[in-house]
């Protein structure tokens, strides 16, 4: 059997030990949030993660930022980012967004060619717009509700729709079939680790500011989870639930953009820093933490 497929398998089996986990204490759930009834549960899960990121990661990436020279953390942002516009031009054109698709193509061709393989992010400085598209979305898109929210363990915040998107998002990453494996993971471990060195400022207002850190994450998770889902649009999104649909759902959340400068620094921080949540640690690692320079 060969690496890669080994790694598939592994990737599925842990997606699918969360959702058994997830399926496992729904019995027993007693969340009052309509949107979070599993709350006990994703509760124990963040406090694990968060347990590793104090432990762990946070330390790290902490050194990371201290030592690491500046456009060295610049260049390791634009190399995982302009692998990540590949999945996003493919996301984009299955939603039938073909010219954010076309950008994307050609933001990694750009970057991938005068922008030594991603270093430099060629593209935004000639005004081509980056997207952060996957495969959840792309099922919101086209009208799958969210479900209930969930913390993933070391992966961090998500809802079930996106979290059954995951194995193709796993898949999509084409940093996943760079051989030989030694190299594959020490850039995974400085992916991550470059991630959360660019929240650190974040977290750290969030950890001050926060009376509940755990809703504190989750509701702004979800909400600007829901606004990417539809590009901002309300109104699409409204017309995507159906109209006899008799569940209780009801959306809970105004997406609408909130200007910065208007904004309390915590506020902002809520809305900003959970956007792209996907992974490990203190449940604030973004899939897109550092702005491409």
């Amino acid at each position: 059997m060969s690496e890669s497929t080994k790694q598939s398998q592994g990737s599925l089996a842990r997606i699918g030990l969360a959702l058994a986990i997830a399926a496992s204490v729904s019995a027993c759930a007693t969340g009052t949030n309509p949107r979070d009834p599993l709350e006990g549960y994703n509760r124990a899960m963040f406090k694990f993660n968060d347990t590793v990121d104090q432990v762990a990661l946070k330390p790290v990436a902490t050194a990371y930022k201290t030592v690491t020279p500046s456009f060295v953390q610049t260049g390791v942002g634009n190399f995982f980012g302009n692998l990540s516009d590949v999945w996003s031009a493919v996301n984009n054109l299955l939603q039938g967004k073909g010219e954010a698709g076309l950008q994307d193509v050609v933001r990694v061709s750009m970057n991938s060619t005068f922008g030594i393989l991603g270093l430099i992010d060629i593209a935004s400085q000639a005004g081509i717009p980056k997207h952060n598209e996957d495969f959840g979305q792309t099922l919101g898109w086209y009208g799958v509700q969210s479900g209930p929210y969930l913390m993933l363990p070391l992966l961090g915040p998500s809802t079930v729709r996106d979290t059954a998107a995951l194995p193709l998002d796993i898949t999509g990453d084409p940093w996943r079939y760079k051989d030989p494996v030694n190299v594959r993971n020490i850039g995974t471990v400085t992916r991550v680790v470059d991630k959360r060195a660019a929240l650190l400022d974040a977290t750290n207002l969030m950890e001050a500011a926060a009376l509940d850190r755990y809703e504190f994450i989750r509701d702004g998770f979800l909400q600007a989870r829901e606004s990417k889902v539809f590009d901002g649009d309300t109104d699409r999104r409204d017309r995507k639930v159906p109209k006899n649909d008799t569940s209780d759902y009801e959306p809970e959340y105004e997406a609408k953009p909130q200007p910065a400068n208007d904004a309390p620094a915590a506020t902002a921080a809520a809305v900003v820093a959970p956007a792209d949540l996907v992974t490990s640690g203190s449940n604030t690692v973004a899939s897109e933490a550092r702005p491409q320079e």
